[in-house]
C-alpha cells in the first residue's frame, strides 16, 4: 500500500516550486505570456502577462505537473537522508 504523499512537507513544496518555475519559463518560451489583448492591450497588459503565466505555471504544478516534482523532490529527500 502506497502511502499518499504529504502536501504540507517542505520539501514536496520546493520541488512544487521548482516545478513551477520551470514551466512558467516553457511557457514562456512557447509564447503564452505575448500579449493578445484579453485584457484590452496595452503596457499593462504585457506587464501583467508574467503574472498570469506564473499562476499558470503554479496551477498545472499543483496539480500534477509533469512529474518534474516528483523527481525533483526524490532527489532532495534522498540528500536529506544522507
Amino acid at each position: 500500500m502506497k502511502i499518499p504523499p504529504n502536501p504540507a512537507d517542505p520539501l514536496r513544496q520546493a520541488a512544487r516550486l521548482m516545478e513551477a518555475a520551470y514551466l512558467s519559463e516553457m511557457l514562456r518560451a512557447a509564447g503564452l505570456d505575448k500579449a493578445q489583448s484579453a485584457f484590452g492591450g496595452g503596457a499593462g497588459e504585457a506587464q501583467f502577462a508574467s503574472f498570469l503565466r506564473q499562476e499558470h505555471a503554479t496551477a498545472l504544478a499543483e496539480r500534477g505537473g509533469i512529474g518534474l516534482a516528483d523527481a525533483i523532490y526524490q532527489s532532495l529527500k534522498d540528500r536529506a537522508d544522507v
